[in-house]
């Protein structure tokens, strides 16, 4: 299977048909079906890393201040608990928690509902570990590769520029409209994705002082590196939804693919 770092944007994305949208619904299209999705997402931050372990997730509005057709959205995708205990011994010796409590954040089904609106495939949520540095992250995703072959798509849901505090909203829907730091880190950042330099996203002082503005917290930026560490040599790296909106959001999306 393929490997993906969306740029999922707008919880209104879910309900919404634009560009973004329709690169969403292409991706279920082009690629073949899988047995079962992970999602790493940027809204489930934990202290220790987590697996939803449940048979039923629950759809989670986790946000504020949208029209009430947004909070009518279910995703009423199957879990998958033993995918969720597979997870858990690949990735030893990480330690990693079965959990029944979360479900399926707005990361995780603003996208997938899109991808596979019939909700037919089973999904399971990996956390993020906030306490752990970039490099943590980087090799314990390394250990989800070999489920790649096993017909399970993994999925880093993000943004890889995400500043809310200098948003414009005038220009929310317009494409290519930002900031000159989040230009600049977007074409740092996406140079250094396409010819696999990864150790320099990982160690972001590289990426030069813009990058504090462009990423003022890694919440968003943690699921490009977890897609990123599952390339491995035979994989082509594409970019898709390239594109800065609202002046400090980038929706760049990532694809890695066999050659």
């Amino acid at each position: 299977m393929p490997a993906f770092f969306i740029g999922h944007g707008s919880p209104m994305n879910a309900i919404e048909d634009n560009e973004f949208v329709q690169q969403f619904k292409k991706l279920g299209e082009d690629i073949p079906t899988p047995q079962a999705i992970i999602c790493i997402s940027a809204h489930w931050l934990t202290q220790g890393t987590k697996v939803t372990a449940m048979p039923n997730p629950r759809t989670i509005h986790d946000f504020g201040g949208f029209p009430r057709p947004l909070f009518e959205v279910q995703y009423p995708a199957p879990g998958n608990p033993e995918l969720a205990k597979t997870t858990q011994e690949i990735l030893r010796p990480f330690e990693v928690e079965l959990d029944e409590h979360w479900g399926l954040d707005h990361g995780s089904w603003t996208v997938l509902r899109h991808i596979y609106p019939e909700a037919n495939i089973p999904v399971i949520e990996l956390s993020i570990d906030y306490s752990q540095p970039l490099s943590f992250h980087f090799d314990l995703a390394k250990r989800l590769a070999s489920l790649r072959h096993q017909g399970v798509l993994i999925i880093g849901s993000g943004n890889i520029v995400h500043n809310l505090r200098y948003v414009d909203f005038k220009y929310i829907n317009h494409l290519d409209h930002g900031y000159d730091w989040a230009f600049s880190i977007r074409e740092k950042v996406n140079e250094r994705i396409l010819e696999g330099n990864f150790q320099d996203l990982i160690n972001v002082q590289q990426l030069g002082k813009d990058f504090t503005m462009a990423v003022p917290s890694y919440d968003h930026y943690l699921p490009l590196i977890y897609s990123l560490a599952l390339k491995d040599e035979q994989d082509e790296i594409e970019l898709f939804n390239d594109y800065v909106i609202g002046g400090s959001l980038s929706m760049t999306s990532v694809k890695i693919s066999a050659s």
